[in-house]
């Protein structure tokens, strides 16, 4: 029985495991080895140990009762909240959140594992047969609870960075069934956000005002109304300006569009409420979503953040340049990536590595290792072998018979992609800085481990493709 199950594991997917693994391992060995001889409590030492513990019990797992599996999985869910609170209160703060448990020379750091906890507990809950997301308000509710409440928690301890990965979740959902319709609103939300710090509130309304109505005329096919609407809010903006002229009131201008577009839009979703008149409903809704988003985000960023954080994201943008504060980093870490050309300067050959210039550079910045040592021939590799190993996770998950299996390995597919994707961007300037590993790559045993057993705990369900979980 055991053999048969050896012999059903996805030979290709080890494959690409074990050379992430082998090559991360020998990355971090060359941005911490300091010349004096191999030891173990080094951190390429301490890296190999962890290593070398994790395979033994992956291997364990490969010879697991499958079915134990699906039956554990909102334990595992519950077990990993309760540490994600507990860890608010006694935890230890490391890096400025409070995310780990240390004892003695042990860390854990929960969120790292929340991952895998929200996709078997997704898993079970939307591979229930029968469950359609759209059909039911209340289950998509759950499944949206199931992803958010990780996410809440893990903000709370100040880990921005890993509670974003959980927004990936959203394409699971969408495989399931979400429309793609929600999806072009999150794409525009996103617009939105980022056209906030480079445009004034005052541009970015009027050219959402003048979106949404022509999307509404094109959509509902009702000119009269579109143009009725346009006469309104310009209407009531025209009131607005004479008001702030005649008694000299210092009103900024968004909002006066904010309150016309308000106005216009309520008594337009209680004209249809009743009618039955949904994409009549929704489009002023969004027109309000956006606009109201729009505002928060510039008031947030003017008014609630500090100005260390402000110019993190100006940084970001591009908007300012602080390569000797904030922006230090990142600076380094293209100069390395930049200095290996295009076969790199050689293994162990790193100055940039070697000297210390860039931080974190065994973490969150190991990528750039590999540039400066590998050059453009390394770093295409390794994302040549995370695109491989994508596609491979998502073709076995689309083999499954098991819709269980299915949304597990789309669950896994969507974190590593969103894990390597930030990562790496962040390394070269086109992502911001939040702090989170390259898998199977960086140093650090919750991260190791955590994306280990979620592969590990796929690949053992896909050695049973045929079999039906519930």
């Amino acid at each position: 029985m055991k053999s048969k199950v050896i012999q059903k594991i996805d030979l290709i997917t080890l494959l690409l495991y074990f050379l992430l693994i082998t090559a991360g391992w020998m990355n971090i060995y060359s941005s911490s080895y300091d010349g004096s001889g191999f030891s173990f409590s080094s951190r390429y030492g301490k890296e190999l140990i962890m290593i070398l513990i994790n395979v033994l019990f992956l291997i364990g797992i490969l010879f697991l009762e499958v079915h134990i599996i699906p039956t554990v999985s909102y334990y595992i869910y519950g077990f990993i909240i309760l540490l994600l609170v507990l860890v608010l209160f006694i935890g230890d703060k490391t890096g400025g959140s409070r995310s780990w448990f240390i004892i003695g020379n042990f860390k854990l750091q929960p969120a790292e594992f929340a991952k895998l906890a929200t996709a078997l507990a997704l898993a079970k809950f939307a591979g229930r047969e029968g469950l359609k997301i759209m059909s039911n308000f209340r289950d998509l509710i759950i499944l949206l609870f199931i992803i958010a409440f990780p996410a809440f928690l893990i903000l709370l301890q100040g880990d921005a960075g890993s509670a974003l990965v959980f927004a990936s979740f959203i394409f699971v959902l969408y495989r399931q069934g979400l429309p793609f319709y929600i999806l072009v609103i999150i794409f525009i939300e996103i617009l939105v956000f980022i056209s906030v710090f480079f445009i004034s509130l005052n541009t970015l309304f009027i050219i959402l005002i003048i979106g949404i109505l022509l999307i509404y005329r094109i959509l509902t096919g009702n000119k009269r109304e579109t143009r009725l609407a346009a006469l309104l809010i310009i209407g009531l903006s025209m009131i607005g300006f004479m008001y702030i002229i005649f008694f000299r009131k210092n009103i900024p201008v968004n909002i006066i569009l904010l309150i016309s577009v308000s106005i216009v839009s309520v008594i337009k979703m209680i004209r249809v409420f009743n009618k039955g008149k949904l994409l009549q409903f929704i489009i002023p809704l969004l027109l309000l979503f956006y606009i109201g988003s729009a505002y928060s985000v510039d008031y947030v960023f003017n008014n609630v953040l500090k100005e260390h954080q402000q110019t993190r994201i100006n940084v970001l943008f591009g908007i300012e340049k602080d390569i000797t504060g904030v922006g230090y980093n990142v600076h380094q870490s293209e100069i390395a990536i930049g200095s290996g050309g295009f076969s790199g300067k050689g293994y162990l050959k790193g100055t940039q590595t070697k000297f210390n210039f860039v931080p974190e550079q065994d973490t969150d910045f190991i990528f750039c290792t590999v540039g400066e040592e590998w050059g453009f021939i390394g770093t295409s590799g390794v994302i040549i072998i995370f695109t491989i190993l994508l596609f491979r996770i998502l073709k076995i998950a689309e083999r499954q018979k098991s819709v269980y299996t299915r949304i597990f390995g789309y669950s896994l597919a969507s974190v590593l992609f969103f894990h390597y994707a930030v990562n790496v961007a962040m390394t070269i300037g086109l992502a911001p800085v939040i702090g989170i590993p390259l898998p199977f790559f960086s140093y650090g045993g919750s991260s190791l481990f955590a994306f280990s057993l979620f592969l590990f705990v796929f690949l053992r369900l896909d050695a049973e493709r045929n079999t039906l979980f519930s």
